[in-house]
């Protein structure tokens, strides 16, 4: 039971990492992104890649995932700089159908369909992370360690552009502020940070494949972010929780057949959504939260 548990949370500070990740730039910069799973992906697959062929050192694995998510993310960052509101949504579904692509047919990297197995546990000035106990406190290590990064970016005068740009670029603009190289710089902390999320998942599963990485999985995350509260710290992490307890909470229902619980929680998580954009608009938290999103 205790293995259990502990997996749960494991998996629980994995999606509350990206949720957090996705939020500074859907909650704080006002730019919603359907193509958050491909970072994910991206940190995944650079670290079991890295792992299994050069080295299990977890700060190199790290380093790369980062590095490279970040650097791919422009991709996703100059048409922001182009286009706003539903045009960047129809971009970042653009990215994410290639990204799919490429996990999914680039064989001598990604391992294709098949996935890459048997990632080697990673390694931290000699310790060897191996127990579900030893995960658990690196995943509470890095959630803590995003919550404070983005609790220091947002308060400060990065944040305060952040949201003046969603707010009004325009605006924002004209008092000076330099629209384009915040946005940039917004995309690539967020899909930077987003690849620490999937690098822990690779080396905790010890298998990457495509199916986690799917735009299934953005809806998800955006999810998350919505029913927690955008443009807040704990709301996305609250969100995160809400919809991982869903599942759970269904299986203990005996009326609902197991074959037909994915659809009824994609109608509960639809419904929510729905149900909190008419009377709490800031979500769960979001809305407690009012004039204070920070």
């Amino acid at each position: 039971m205790l293995a259990y548990l502990q997996n749960i949370v494991v998996l629980f500070s994995i999606n509350a990492i990206l949720a957090l990740t996705l939020n500074f730039i859907m909650g704080y910069a006002g730019i919603f992104s359907l193509a958050h799973a491909v970072f994910f992906g991206i940190g995944a697959y650079t670290a079991a890649f890295v792992a299994l062929n050069y080295t299990d050192s977890l700060v190199l694995c790290m380093l790369a995932a980062m590095g490279l998510s970040a650097v791919i993310s422009m991709a996703l960052a100059l048409p922001a700089l182009r286009v706003r509101g539903e045009y960047f949504v129809a971009a970042s579904l653009g990215l994410q159908m290639i990204g799919v692509t490429i996990f999914s047919e680039w064989k001598s990297v990604t391992g294709g369909l098949g996935g890459m197995v048997g990632i080697p546990s990673p390694v931290f000035l000699g310790y060897t992370f191996r127990s579900t106990t030893d995960f658990l406190i690196l995943a509470g290590v890095i959630l803590i360690g995003i919550l404070v990064i983005t609790s220091l970016l947002v308060r400060g005068s990065f944040g305060r552009s952040l949201m003046a740009i969603r707010d009004s670029e325009s605006a924002a603009q004209a008092y000076g502020k330099s629209v384009n190289t915040v946005k940039t710089l917004s995309v690539a902390i967020s899909a930077g940070l987003a690849a620490l999320g999937g690098v822990l998942y690779a080396f905790y599963m010890s298998f990457v494949n495509v199916e986690v990485f799917t735009l299934d999985m953005s809806i998800l995350l955006m999810a998350m972010v919505i029913i927690g509260g955008t443009g807040t710290l704990i709301g996305p992490v609250v969100g995160a929780a809400i919809v991982m307890a869903l599942p759970a909470a269904l299986t203990y229902l005996p009326f609902i057949p197991p074959s037909e619980l994915g659809t009824i929680q994609q109608i509960i998580y639809g419904s929510a959504m729905v149900i909190l954009m008419m009377y709490r608009p800031g979500g769960v938290v979001g809305a407690r939260a009012k004039g204070n999103s920070t």
